[in-house]
This record gives C-alpha cells, sequence and structure tokens, in this order.
C-alpha cells in the first residue's frame, strides 16, 4: 500500500526569494510628498483661473 502514493510537486514552483531588502540613497517622508503635491494644486489652480494683466 505505501508504493500506492501520489507525490506532490514542492511548494517553492521554481520561485527566487531574496530577503535583502532595497534601500534608496534618496528617501523621501511621506509627508513632503503630500504637501508637495496639495502645493502643485494649489499653484495651477491659482494660475489656471488667474485674469491676465492689462
Amino acid at each position: 500500500m505505501a508504493d500506492n502514493k501520489i507525490r506532490m510537486p514542492s511548494s517553492g514552483g521554481g520561485l527566487i526569494r531574496y530577503y535583502d531588502e532595497y534601500k534608496s540613497k534618496i528617501e523621501i517622508p511621506p509627508m513632503y510628498v503630500i504637501i508637495a503635491i496639495s502645493a502643485a494644486i494649489v499653484l495651477l489652480t491659482v494660475l489656471r483661473y488667474m485674469k491676465p494683466l492689462g
């Protein structure tokens, strides 16, 4: 009976895992990104609805 066992493939599936984390040399805090995007939106809105001088 022991010879009739079905063998399932290993769970790795040929995938390679890399556990090294990538650290960028340039790190920007998320709050700075949100502030920069908000400032760009405000600036573009002001420029779009500003009446031309003269």
